[in-house]
């Protein structure tokens, strides 16, 4: 099993979460026509970790790219900016800028 991951990410994990699930499972082919045509953000960016992650197999590990699938594909949380907005009356509310860690695995389909 390869894997990537792109670290603190100026992403919500619960946003890149929503686009990673829809990869889990499937071949790399596949996985990169669904991430091509979905009208979010964070599919570009599950994509360019994606793009890493057959990368590193072919060049780390002698893998034909055709033949790989997407065994997890998962966000995890990173730390959280803490931002401040000011607001009537001279109060302030806090901003949560969330990042997060996206993690793909790929592996060759095992023939049986």
């Amino acid at each position: 099993m390869v894997n990537a991951t792109a670290k603190y990410v100026r992403v919500s994990p619960r946003k890149a979460g929503d686009v990673a699930r829809l990869i889990r499972g499937k071949r790399v082919a596949e996985a990169k026509a669904i991430l091509a045509l979905t009208p979010r953000a964070a599919a570009k960016l599950v994509g360019k970790v994606l793009d890493s992650a057959v990368a590193n197999a072919e060049n780390n590990h002698d893998l034909d790219a055709d033949d790989l699938y997407v065994v997890q594909a998962y966000v995890n949380g990173g730390p959280t900016i803490k931002r401040f907005r000011p607001r009537a009356m001279g109060r302030a509310s806090r901003i949560r800028k969330r990042t997060s860690h996206i993690t793909v695995c790929v592996d060759e389909k095992k023939e049986s």
